[in-house]
Parts: structure tokens; sequence; C-alpha cells
């Protein structure tokens, strides 16, 4: 099989060529707004100079010349020149079609408890020292949803740090940091020592801070656990069980709402979002604060069995992996992915919102959100080629 182009009176709409046995198809305009030449691109940022209206209409490729590893194209109108390596060329496919941000259920390990052990760990001296430690644990964000990391110090505001190491403070009304212990007046059941059932963050925010963080500074004497499942493996098993039931919770906003004296906040999105593919990219579940749907009667009567349906799935105990956080220890999990529960716990005596006066601190968790793009960033650039300091602890290892 040899190079060709598809063929118009005036030129050539598209490039076709074979690389690797692949046969691989281009049309002129999108090599024309790819171009990375000088003219075409800034060599610092790599942003484009040009806009898609500044390109021609029915731009076609008049030459082509083809060394051993570049092809070059000249259009028309215009007589630009561009030269593209084979191997870019191949890596970016239009066959090779990906939502394009990693979001997807396409680029994660989906898991059930029983696949997991005790699940992705880390410890935070060596997260900090070693960038390749760093790295993997900021994957199993990415891959497993979650990470748990041991041995942050037990100080109020470390959990800040521990979200600067790889990303921006999300400050929401609860604050820069927020304090997970019970109240005497609670505005959120949060605030409580009841059970609380599997759950996504202020899914009245759009967008919800897709990073949470959770850092146990002291436990309850008995209760208190934590519990997380994975809603995209949940979303594929519905999926893969009900069809119909999944579809009628892709395609329904569900209003969601928090209000007190100095906040309200709205926000309605399906409980399963999907990207433009239809691939899963986000769950958004807290029944709490769910408000009343207000649709025509038959939509309304066909959400509620497939939401029951999504309740019970996601509240199977095989499907939730329970972990009892010691003093120290800093969950961080994506929260458009993975749902997180607390079983109830008993008030230690003198704790805050309790009777007494031992000074005991009872059940004390900090928190705060970031963001996964900055979480990816970070891990993208320990991963350069030229990341040295990387490259010599792999090489350690």
């Amino acid at each position: 099989m040899t190079d060709g182009y598809r063929r118009r009176a005036d030129g050539h709409e598209a490039l076709e060529l074979v690389v690797g046995g692949r046969k691989l198809r281009f049309p002129a305009v999108w090599l024309r707004d790819n171009c990375p030449c000088a003219q075409c691109v800034d060599p610092g940022s790599g942003q484009k100079f040009h806009d898609i209206t500044d390109i021609p209409d029915e731009l076609v490729i008049t030459v082509t010349e083809q060394a051993e590893d570049v092809v070059e194209v000249i259009y028309a109108p215009g007589q630009h020149r561009s030269a593209f390596s084979r191997r870019w060329l191949a890596e970016h496919a239009l066959d090779g079609y990906d939502d394009g941000d990693g979001r997807t259920e396409d680029d994660k390990q989906l898991w059930l408890p029983a696949d997991l052990g005790q699940g992705p760990q880390a410890s935070w001296p060596s997260y900090l020292a070693e960038p390749a430690d760093r790295a993997r644990t900021l994957d199993a964000v990415l891959r497993w949803g979650f990470v748990l990391l041991h041995d942050v110090p037990t100080e109020p505001g470390m959990v800040l740090e521990v979200a600067a190491s790889f990303g921006f403070v999300r400050e929401t009304n609860y604050g820069a940091l927020f304090d997970v212990r019970v109240r005497p007046a609670p505005g959120n059941l949060a605030f409580t020592s009841r059970a609380i059932l599997p759950h996504t963050d202020n899914p009245y925010r759009d967008p919800v801070p897709t990073v949470q963080l959770l850092h146990c500074l002291s436990t309850a004497e008995a209760g208190g656990d934590t519990g997380l499942v994975d809603g995209f493996a949940a979303a594929a098993a519905l999926r893969a069980g009900d069809a119909e039931a999944f579809d009628v919770l892709t395609r329904t906003a569900v209003p969601f709402r928090y209000i007190d004296k100095e906040t309200e906040l709205r926000a309605s999105q399906p409980l399963i979002q999907l990207s433009p593919r239809g691939r899963i990219r986000g769950v958004r579940f807290n029944n709490r604060s769910a408000r009343p749907l207000r649709l025509p009667y038959a939509e309304v009567a066909a959400f509620y069995p497939a939401y029951r349906r999504w309740a019970e799935l996601l509240a199977r105990p095989e499907r939730q992996l329970n972990l009892r956080l010691a003093a120290g220890d800093c969950l961080v999990f994506d929260n458009t992915r993975v749902l997180h529960a607390r079983t109830a716990f008993s008030m230690t005596e003198g704790s805050p919102g309790s009777p007494g006066s031992s000074g005991s601190p009872g059940r004390h968790l900090q928190g705060c959100y970031a963001d996964l793009d900055g979480l990816a960033s970070t891990l993208a650039v320990l991963r350069r080629p030229g990341n040295h300091e990387l490259k010599e602890n792999r090489d350690r290892n």
C-alpha cells in the first residue's frame, strides 16, 4: 500500500498515508489548523497565533513532499507550508479518538473492594522526598479514584499542605479548610455523629470540586469508619444490567440545593454524566441535597425506579471498601467518581457537641477541596522526559 491523497479538481482535500501498517487520513483543514511552524505557533507557550476563521474556505493540498520521517504539505489558497513528523501524525490519528482529558471510564481502573485489598497507599514523607513515589501516588487518584496517605503530621491545617503539593485549594462557602466533627447546631449532617450513606460532595455546585481531601486528626472510640464506592464501576454495572435505568439517569437533570444563612447554591445535573462519546465521565449522588423534580409526570414516574435501582446498587456491601482512618491518615479522592460514606460513631464524653469534660477530642477530620486538573498537571510534569530527578529515582528502584 502506498501513500495517497483524496483528489479534487484543484488539489487534494485530504492527506492519506501509511505509518506502521496503519492507513491514516487527515483533512487539509485539520492539518492547516495544527501546523507547528513558527508562523502558526508560539514556540514558548505552544499556543496558536491564528483563529479557525483565518483559514481559507475550501482549503486543499496542492503539493506534498516526503522524507524518511517528515511529510510536508503546501495548501491553496495561500501557499502555506506545513511539516509534520510521521510519528506525530500516528500519535494523533483520527481513528484513535479518546475524550481528551483522561476523565472517562476508558482511562480508569474500575474496581470492587475484592480487587483491591487495602487499596492504593503511600507514605507522606516518602511522597515528599521521592518524585517517583509522588508520581505513583497522584497516578493512583487518576487511575483508581483515591489514595490513602499515611504519616501526615496531625497538625491543624496540614490538609492544605497536602492539597498544595499537587494543585490549588478550591475555597467554598465552607472555607478553604473545614472541620468534620460534631457541632452543637450543625448546618450539615456531616457535622453530626449519624451514619451517612455513600454520596458525592457539593452536588449543588456546577462545577463541583473534583478532588476531596480528608485528614484524620483523631478518631472516635467506636464507629466513624469511612467507606468508599467506585461510582464508575457501579454505573458500568447498571448499564450492563439495566440499560433502560442507566439511560434514564444519564438524561434526567436532578435539582440539588444547599441553603444556610449566608449561602444559597443550586445545580441541576444528571446523576450519571457521559462524555460526548457516551462514556461514563462523572457521578453526582447525594440524597440529602436533592430537591423535588419538576418534570412531566411520565418522566418523574420513569425516574424513580431507576433512582431506586441506582441507590440500591451503590449501597451493596460488596461494593464498599471500608477503611478506619487513623490519626495522620489523609484520604485523597476523586469527588466526581468515588462516593464516600461513614458509619455512625459514639460521642466521646467531653468532645465538642457532647456533655462532660474529659477533654478527649473525639472524631475529628479536617478537609478541603482541590481539582483534578491541577493534580493531572503536576503528574504530567513529573513524567516529562526531562525530569532527571524522577528518572534517577526510577533507576534506583
